[in-house]
């Protein structure tokens, strides 16, 4: 088997695998790149392989940077079938919509050729074919198996089988537990694994202190008379938040005050959860009993979903204190930029970071403590509080991947550390080799290696 690496690799976006055994070849992944514009322009690049020649991609989740270059991918000329859950599925239709627009305006930004346009969207997503957990799919001299990650609702680590020997990769595992879908499931055994690194160097708050600091910071906007900014992304983020403000509304632990979804692709991924909430394979035991008990565990009083761009402006006019969950969640685009231009400069206000901020957006701008930052081509000074909750990440911690990688170290040749930038990958990398005493190594971008 040779595998190549072509994204994710000393960086956190665009995955993008490419495993050979004799005339057959699959994908894992296939993700745009995000953050600086700098790696975004790498997105208008040509595959650095012939798309023709690619048998099966497989999906480990909706997040764009594993899915954004499928269309791309399509009209260079793949006409294989693409496999993931049905959440990730359903998930991948309308964020790859969605991202359409904006990946318009990048390519006139940068004088490139559209990447795609909604008739490729519609055309890829007739080659997908939803797959079970556990349900095994041949693809010539590969065997695969999707067990859940734990990341969102229908994540997948990949399991193959070929020539003798297993490999995993991991795609994005969870931070547990997570507050309503079930648990990261970890293989027993491999002869090789590709981990992600996201959080590859710290450890996340407690998930249950993520409640009360986020209560915390609800009560400092209330007295302040401020606005709370929560810029947040709109798969699995923002359903989170809803869920655990939903509890703290009715347990009467904040103020009631309004709370805003203001992102239309959260209010339409929020539905695909709602499908698929009595299900026992993708929701755990408490969440299921709760909504068997009559609860909707996304909505609450209080909650004002915003979708029309007229109902965004109105938010404008609701008095102070207030809360506004917005996409985009590291403010590179969305609605939430145009809340952040209205009160980053109010003493009053917050705006909380609850996931990863990548290097040269702006979001990691105003956490690492930018006074001024640029929106829609105007200096905007920063004087409101600016907060954090790592615990609210969607990814393992550095113990956490360990303890996913703990029970497969018997037979283990060799791990990849991937999906993380440089300075985490090699710490967790550095773990690895000093706790396990297995070689673990960053690959480079088109790197090849015979398994």
């Amino acid at each position: 088997m040779k595998l190549t690496f072509y994204g994710g690799v000393q960086e956190v976006t665009g995955a993008n695998y490419l495993l050979e055994s004799e005339s057959v070849k699959i994908l894992v992944d296939c993700g745009l790149r995000q953050g600086s514009n700098y790696v975004e322009k790498l997105n208008f690049e040509d595959f650095p392989y012939d798309p023709k020649t690619i048998s099966a991609v497989f999906i480990t989740h909706a997040h764009i940077d594993h899915i954004g270059r499928l269309p791309q991918l399509y009209k260079a000329g793949f006409k294989g079938k693409i496999y993931s859950t049905p959440p990730t599925k359903d998930f991948a239709e309308l964020l790859l919509l969605d991202s359409e627009h904006i990946l318009k305006e990048e390519a006139l930004k940068h004088k490139k050729n559209f990447l795609y346009n909604s008739t490729d969207v519609v055309e890829t997503m007739k080659l997908w074919q939803k797959i079970s957990y556990h349900e095994p799919v041949t693809i010539g001299h590969f065997s695969i198996e999707l067990y859940d990650a734990g990341h969102i609702l229908g994540s997948s680590s990949v399991v193959v089988s070929a020539e003798g020997k297993k490999i995993i990769f991991s795609g994005d595992l969870g931070n547990m537990p997570p507050p309503f879908i079930k648990q990261t499931e970890a293989p027993n055994d491999a002869d090789y694994v590709l981990i992600e690194s996201t959080y590859g160097n710290r450890v996340h708050e407690a998930v249950i202190k993520r409640k009360d600091l986020l209560e915390d910071f609800i009560e400092e906007t209330v007295k302040s008379k401020g606005t709370l900014m929560i810029p947040a992304f709109a798969l699995e983020r923002t359903q989170e938040l809803i869920f655990e403000l939903n509890e703290l509304v009715e347990n009467g632990r904040i103020p009631r005050l309004p709370i805003f979804i203001d992102s239309p692709l959260a209010i339409r991924l929020t539905a695909v959860y709602q499908k698929y909430s009595h299900d026992p394979n993708y929701f755990n035991r408490e969440a299921i009993e709760l909504m068997r008990g009559g609860d909707a565990i996304f909505n609450f009083s209080g909650l004002r979903m915003t979708l029309t761009k007229e109902e965004s402006k109105e938010i404008n006019n609701v008095p102070q204190p207030k809360v506004i969950v917005a996409g985009s969640g590291m403010s590179n685009a969305g609605r939430i930029l145009h809340h952040e231009k209205r009160h980053l400069s109010d003493p009053k206000s917050a705006i909380l970071f609850v996931g990863f901020q990548a290097e040269g957006s702006l979001g990691r701008l105003i956490l690492n403590g930018a006074t001024s930052v640029k929106i829609f081509g105007e200096e905007v000074s920063v004087q409101c509080k600016v907060k954090k909750i790592s615990g609210y990440s969607a990814h393992a911690d550095q113990a956490q991947l360990m303890n996913w990688l703990k029970p497969m170290r018997g037979n283990l040749k060799k791990v990849f550390v991937v999906q993380g930038e440089k300075e985490e990958s090699a710490a967790l990398a550095q773990k690895i080799k000093d706790e396990f005493a297995i070689e673990a190594e960053l690959p480079s971008a088109q790197e090849s290696v015979l398994l």
